[in-house]
């Protein structure tokens, strides 16, 4: 059985919804459980802020409530549905989400290459089976580095907040990172995604209010 077919399968015995469903499921992957593992270690899911698991485009949830909580638990992390840690739920919460959205399943954004190639990686650089180092490891590394270094972007406050938005291009196809503050903190990550053209969500940005891409 390929690592894709091992996903799936998990993302299947997860919809159970239960305890048990769920761990089931972080148990049928290794590699995955594993990685939680090494973050929790590391401490790195502390450079990611928190995020809802309501999808904001459709308005379902992208993973089970008791896999939510079940991740939470291993990661140990303190959450309380629907909110969560934002670097838990869009790299480990997406890959065993089979919610489709208009832009497709969330775990595709790791799976595929456009990513990747966005971020000046090789192809597969974001596989979250690939050795070396985890999802959330490399996530956050290439995150980091747009926001620190944007070929475009956009800064403002909201409610007291300081939340950013930068682009690894200045048009076209990109990738976008996503950082906003907790009251009187400073801005933590919270999502990367690949866009087919940076103007539509910079726009975006600038003239809606509120937080974005399921910030909380």
């Amino acid at each position: 059985m390929s690592e894709l077919d091992l996903l799936t399968r998990a993302a299947a015995l997860a919809l159970g919804d239960s305890p048990a469903a769920s761990r089931d499921a972080l148990d049928a992957v290794p590699w995955l459980a594993g990685a939680i593992d090494e973050d929790r270690t590391a401490r790195r899911f502390d450079a990611w802020g928190h995020s809802r698991a309501i999808d904001e485009n459709t308005g379902t949830a992208v993973i089970p409530r008791a896999l939510f909580d079940e991740l939470h638990r291993r990661a140990g992390l303190e959450a309380a549905w629907p909110v969560g840690n934002a670097g838990l739920l869009h790299c480990y919460g997406y890959l065993l989400s089979l919610e489709a959205t208009p832009y497709g399943l969330k775990r595709d954004r790791w799976l595929e290459d456009e990513l990747a190639r966005a971020c000046e990686l090789p192809p597969g650089a974001f596989l979250p089976w690939a050795t070396g180092s985890t999802l959330l490891a490399r996530a956050t590394t290439a995150a980091a580095a747009i926001l620190r270094a944007p070929r475009a972007g956009a800064q403002r406050n909201v409610a007291g907040r300081d939340t950013r938005v930068a682009f690894s291009a200045s048009n076209g196809p990109a990738a976008l990172a996503y950082a906003a503050a907790p009251v009187g903190g400073t801005p933590l990550l919270i999502t990367l995604f690949p866009v087919a053209d940076t103007s539509p969500p910079l726009i975006e940005f600038r003239t809606r209010p509120g937080l974005r891409w399921n910030a909380i």
